[in-house]
């Protein structure tokens, strides 16, 4: 396939280059274990210094630079990358979100599913831009064609390649190592949920992945001035939230209906990055000892009303609606289960907490903003209009910070 690619492609292969743990192990020779910390979460090898040697002669001066870099990453490891990577694709559009973040918006060459890519936040945020239509990779029948890789030709894939390996999409790892061979190496960690049992390597947090990303792109002072508006942020909702004992339960699920009757649902006590503002607000889950299941890779089970009801939640989150605002939503399905025969009698219907339930992946930008959504839903009289500075988070992007 390397030569059907032209000289072009080769050449600017040899630009963006791969080594470490993907030369010496594989592909998939990563770390096992998880840890919910943020400590070590993303590792550099600083680049080399530059040397410069002067002969004692007028005649000949020699000058030496290694711009080289590594990057580790569960499960792939080390990937060594001879300059910094411009253009980048990914599946969970939550790492979409991390490169908008750095400042790489318009370098985004694909995402996953574009109807899982919500960008009106950005709207918000003077000067911050993302690629107009990224391709999806999801083609017919949940499928991925290996060839749209090398079609996209994207510097750096910010993709677990055990999620591409693992979920159904048509692809196995001699697909993976083809395109690491041939296109551009993968650095990324399946980290929206934790509920897949074939993940048996390290976990990252929402942060420690996006560090990771920055270190791929070179830009750790652009995370470091977002990391400062979130750490801002956190700190002033700890600081107001009600006590442990005056704030609600949550049952998060996915009904995509503008009239549902069944529900696949999800555990909010699950660390997956999509559920950070729940927890960041001490939302709890109202599963907990119930032995309903949570929606995995292998598990599908779905509920109705009557098991709803019989758990009774303070508050509903359902997820599918995010292309909805919240008066599309109250609109249609909220006032679908008012008037339902027994999703009417809910605690949470009754006392108006039914909410969407946020996307299914998530990057920094977004969770600030889903932080302020929930927060003055949830908790209205303690949390009202903005959360955190639009200007400040801009600035931190754009790298005026």
């Amino acid at each position: 396939m390397a030569d059907q690619r032209g000289d072009d492609a080769v050449s600017r292969r040899e630009y963006v280059k791969y080594g470490g743990a993907l030369a010496a192990g594989g592909l998939l020779a990563g770390c096992s274990g998880a840890s919910d910390s943020d400590k070590n979460d993303a590792t550099t090898e600083t680049p080399a210094s530059t040397e410069t040697t002067t002969e004692d002669t007028e005649e000949s001066t020699e000058v030496s630079t290694d711009t080289s870099y590594t990057v580790s990453m569960a499960p792939v490891g080390d990937v060594r990358f001879e300059s910094v990577p411009e253009t980048f694709a990914v599946y969970e559009s939550g790492y979409a979100d991390m490169g908008v973040a750095l400042g790489k918006g318009e370098d985004l060459l694909a995402v996953g599913n574009t109807t899982r890519f919500h960008t009106d936040h950005y709207d918000e945020l003077d000067g911050v831009t993302v690629a107009s239509e990224p391709t999806q990779l999801l083609g017919d029948s949940y499928a991925i064609d290996r060839e749209l890789f090398y079609e996209l030709d994207s510097d750096v894939h910010l993709i677990d390649p055990r999620w591409l390996i693992n979920n159904g999409f048509n692809l196995d790892r001699s697909d993976v190592d083809s395109v690491v061979e041939d296109v551009g190496p993968f650095v990324g960690n399946t980290i929206f949920r934790r509920t897949d049992v074939w993940h048996d390597y390290r976990y990252y947090t929402l942060y420690g992945a996006f560090e990771t990303v920055a270190r791929v792109f070179d830009r750790v002072d652009r995370y470091e001035a977002v990391k400062a508006v979130h750490d801002a942020a956190v700190a002033d909702v700890s600081a107001s939230l009600p006590s442990a004992d005056a704030r609600p339960n949550a049952l998060l699920c996915f009904g995509a209906s503008d009239r549902p009757e069944a529900f696949y649902p999800y555990r909010l006590s699950d660390r997956g990055t999509n559920k950070k503002q729940f927890r960041d607000l001490g939302i709890t889950d109202a599963l907990s000892g119930s032995g309903v299941s949570g929606l995995s890779t292998n598990d599908r089970g779905q509920i109705d009303y009557e098991t709803m009801l019989e758990i009774d939640p303070d508050s509903i989150l359902l997820r599918g609606h995010e292309s909805k605002t919240e008066a599309e939503f109250r609109d249609t399905v909220v006032s679908f289960m008012e008037q339902h025969a027994v999703a009417s009698e809910l605690t949470a219907v009754q006392e108006g907490r039914v909410f969407r339930g946020g996307p299914i992946y998530q990057g920094p930008l977004q969770h600030l903003f889903n932080l302020e959504r929930f927060a003055s839903l949830y908790f209205p009289e303690q949390f009202s209009g903005d959360l955190f500075s639009r200007e400040a988070l801009a600035a931190a992007v754009v790298g005026d910070a």
